[in-house]
């Protein structure tokens, strides 16, 4: 199997929405765009992912709550009619459009604020990494053993758990990994073995880690088996339910959390990476 990638983290401090009176939303706005190209509200419609009957709703409660008409709609005659923007409509247009501008403008400056500000990164920047991996932990490189094709990262956990992940030396110097670097843990569930007794693990791993099950669920085939660590970090776990009832496994049983090395994508913290919205 195909080792998984490991991935730079870019961290976007503050996101906003830019939103008028309410309903006049980015959604709203990108509905009257659609209008003023195509002179066609089926068209519109598709163009920003509704349906014909939605755009239509939101158009008449955009004229409702506008002092003066913004769309007007003609059916038939000669040249078989088509949707437009009344004056009015175009201000509001030109006016969100502008808006828009001096919104991510401000986004931008206040992202960077934030960035520079080291009491803000200690803060917040784990909790902007979005990921599929069931499991994310944080730690701080400890040692790099390196080898001919392959390194070895020792990772502290904040209550003095350590892991470690294996990667390739081509990946070490792409993340700019060192001792005392900041990294994110991604661990997906099924990669994780529970045991109640290490010595009898059904295979070797680098890692096993001691913790308390705090919470077991079955589905009828699958269990999803949650381990406190002594540290407050918690691991996810796939098991199959035969195997979760063999062990006995229940909220105040101590068990490990065993996975191998190469199970570990790791994700560098970078301190100055922000990634300005385009919203």
């Amino acid at each position: 199997m195909p080792k998984k990638p490991n991935y730079n983290i870019t961290i976007t401090w503050v996101e906003g929405e830019l939103r008028l009176v309410g309903a006049l939303d980015s959604r709203m706005i990108g509905l009257l765009r659609a209008i003023a190209q195509s002179g066609s509200i089926n068209q519109a419609a598709k163009q920003v992912g509704l349906s014909y009957k939605g755009a239509w709703q939101m158009i008449e409660r955009a004229n409702n709550l506008a002092p003066k008409v913004l769309i007007t709609t003609a059916t038939g005659g000669s040249k078989g009619g088509g949707t437009c923007l009344t004056a009015a409509g175009q201000s509001l247009l030109q006016l969100f459009t502008r808006l828009e501008s001096q919104h991510k403008q401000f986004l931008q400056q206040l992202n960077q604020s934030l960035a520079d500000d080291p009491d803000v990164q200690i803060l917040l920047k784990r909790q902007v990494i979005k990921t599929t991996a069931t499991n994310q932990l944080f730690g701080i490189i400890t040692a790099i053993q390196t080898g001919a094709v392959n390194a070895e990262v020792l990772v502290e956990l904040k209550g003095g758990e350590e892991i470690v992940a294996t990667l390739t030396l081509t990946e070490l110097k792409l993340l700019e990994l060192s001792v005392g670097s900041d990294v994110a843990m991604l661990i997906n569930d099924p990669e994780i073995i529970v045991t109640t007794d290490p010595g009898n693990c059904p295979f070797s791993a680098r890692n096993c880690l001691r913790g308390t099950v705090v919470r077991v669920q079955y589905d009828g085939v699958e269990s999803e088996i949650v381990i406190n660590l002594s540290s407050g970090d918690s691991l996810v776990a796939a098991i199959s339910q035969v195997s979760a009832l063999a062990l006995g496994l229940c909220p105040g049983v101590s068990a490990y959390a065993v996975f191998k090395s190469n199970a570990v994508i790791l994700g560098a913290l970078s301190h100055a990476a922000v990634q300005p919205l385009t919203k």
